[in-house]
């Protein structure tokens, strides 16, 4: 990496976004045939919001070198960001197929089929986001509701269970568990875990609705 991209990498770290695409350019204009370079501009414009921007440079990023990772990673942001749910897929699963193998892909790939209603595919790639990095909460608790949603409830449940452990600040984590125990009726386990829930958000609507209804049954 030249040492422009380097300081323009510094510079977008101190959110100095102005003095980062001086130097980002300087680097392309020495380097116009380096992907890395492009990357970096269109890593800069997605976090200013320049969108269209942002993905002309990365798709010149792979125009340069198909199998530059970063940018089908960085493709695959500004789609999800804009809610183009689909191309974000595609991208995520290029960065993949490319060689790219870090935890982040996979969870941004699974939570594309998410946001599409389809969490049958979605989940190989959120387990497989868990087993990258057994500390990303938000993987796991998402792998646990795709797990919910396919009717796993004992691994579901386990899955949730670590969540809290991990996070015990995790109110969603809690109110999944009230669910999965409720399924399972356990209702004293069930409403533990929805008093959880609501200890930590007490403005928890789902949790106290469901609480509610059992305290009716």
């Amino acid at each position: 990496m030249s040492d422009k991209s380097i300081l323009g990498i510094e510079a977008m770290q101190k959110g100095d976004f102005e003095k980062a695409a001086g130097y980002f350019s300087e680097a392309i204009e020495e380097n116009p045939k380096d992907a890395v370079c492009y990357v970096n501009f269109g890593n800069l414009l997605a976090a200013v919001g320049e969108f269209e921007k942002a993905i002309t440079f990365f798709e010149k990023a792979i125009e340069l070198d198909a199998k530059t990772t970063t940018a089908y990673y960085g493709a695959g942001n500004v789609y999800y960001n804009s809610e183009q749910f689909q191309s974000a897929q595609k991208m995520f699963l290029k960065a993949i197929q490319k060689g790219m193998d870090h935890s982040d892909v996979f969870f941004m790939l699974g939570m594309s089929y998410v946001q599409m209603n389809q969490p049958l595919p979605a989940l190989p790639y959120l387990q497989r986001a868990v087993e990258l990095n057994e500390e990303d909460t938000e993987a796991r608790f998402q792998y646990g509701l795709c797990l919910a949603q396919q009717e796993s409830l004992d691994e579901a449940i386990r899955q949730f269970q670590i969540v809290v452990e991990k996070d015990p600040g995790h109110a969603d984590a809690y109110y999944n568990l009230g669910v999965g125990y409720a399924f399972k009726e356990d209702a004293k386990e069930a409403m533990e875990m929805l008093n959880q829930a609501l200890s930590i958000q007490p403005d928890h609507d789902m949790a106290a609705n469901l609480k509610q209804l059992m305290q009716t049954l």
